[in-house]
């Protein structure tokens, strides 16, 4: 383990209330609920680039006259760089129209709005490799005694749920309040941009008629930018999330859980008397995820702001880059499984993870961790 990952940990581990985790990944999940720490070891990060030897001022006028010149091809790379993640960005909502019609197909299983074929449902899974056709079937002859004791039930119930609950980055934002209104989730959906149009995705969050809310749809729309900004070109490292917009859910009187109601005393300062006073205020929700703080039209965002949207942002990536496209390894369990393949025994990172680059805004930045397959 390096000395800059060491100092990290040390900065994590110092702050107040901070609870020592057993695994890499635990600890990525407690950064990002943590507002405070990731500020911390965004500044960390920000210090490990190191500071100009001075041999830049010792070089003559001429030389540095062929440094400029030096800079201003970074500066031609940066633009052709941009140019290339918009054609990344082209490329991957080409290759989303042809992956729907299978995320359609599977959403219309999971609502039961279609039953597979025996063919369709056909899987030899690893450990019937070696059973032999007496076991196989005695084994389906107990599977079928223990289906008939069940009710038949419809689709697969409570898919995303349990895909959520089985996800630790999740999870970790589920109330238990929030767990009978996910049981109605039906699908998410990943939508790009059209052609020609701002760069931009769309997660979209699918619901049965339900007794919580009226709506059947819900959005968050992740807005993206991939150009160097012309005052400061060489900071460019791939597009950035330049903010996200959530939407209203129209929730059913007395069931919003996104509030609480909460009773305070008051003391009269003339009278000496005590009133009971009830507020209305903010509750630990997953429901939180669809009002997200608004970025000014500056751009400038204090370190809390900053870090909530790096989180929500490191969120949001995972839902479109992971769970969407592999949902049903995520509730069986082998997506699990292979995520924690990423890490060895030491818990520290493999050597074929991407690791985290760019700045706090960008969707390759130090706090928006991405994980391949």
């Amino acid at each position: 383990m390096g000395s800059g990952v060491i100092a990290v940990a040390v900065i994590c581990l110092s702050m107040p209330g901070f609870v020592r985790l057993p695994s890499a990944r635990q600890l990525t999940v407690q950064m990002m609920q943590n507002p405070q720490i990731l500020a911390a070891l965004q500044e960390r990060l920000d210090g490990l680039v190191g500071s100009p030897s001075g041999y830049m001022e010792s070089l003559p006028k001429v030389v540095k006259r062929r440094v400029n010149a030096l800079k201003n091809l970074q500066v031609k790379c940066a633009h052709i760089e941009a140019k290339f993640y918009e054609e990344v960005h082209e490329l991957e909502r080409k290759y989303a129209a042809l992956y729907q019609p299978l995320f359609d197909k599977r959403s219309d299983i999971v609502k039961a709005a279609y039953e597979p074929t025996d063919e369709e449902c056909e899987w030899k899974a690893d450990d019937e490799e070696e059973l032999t056709e007496e076991m196989k079937e005695k084994a389906k002859v107990e599977e079928e005694k223990k289906d008939e004791e069940k009710e038949d039930p419809k689709g697969i119930p409570e898919f995303w749920l349990t895909v959520f609950k089985n996800v630790d980055l999740l999870s970790d934002m589920l109330q238990e309040h929030d767990e009978p209104i996910l049981k109605h989730l039906q699908d998410i959906k990943v939508k790009f941009s059209d052609q020609g149009q701002p760069m931009s995705f769309s997660l979209e969050f699918y619901f049965e008629p339900n007794e919580f809310f009226t709506n059947t749809l819900l959005t968050k729309t992740y807005k993206m930018r991939s150009e160097p900004d012309e005052s400061d070109p060489f900071s460019f490292d791939g597009p950035e999330i330049m903010g996200c917009t959530g939407c209203t859910i129209d929730w059913t009187k007395g069931k919003n859980v996104t509030l609480k109601t909460i009773k305070k005393k008051q003391k009269h300062k003339g009278r000496g008397t005590v009133r009971t006073v009830t507020k209305t205020v903010p509750n630990d929700s997953f429901f939180n995820f669809f009002t997200p703080p608004e970025v000014p039209e500056s751009g400038e965002l204090d370190e809390d702001s900053e870090a909530v949207l790096a989180a929500d942002f490191e969120i949001g990536h995972f839902i479109r880059e992971r769970i969407v496209p592999r949902a049903v390894l995520y509730f069986t369990g082998e997506a699990i499984e292979d995520d924690d393949d990423d890490y060895d025994e030491e818990g520290e990172e493999a050597d074929d993870e991407v690791r985290p680059r760019g700045r706090s805004l960008s969707v390759w930045s130090n706090l928006y961790m991405t994980w391949v397959c």
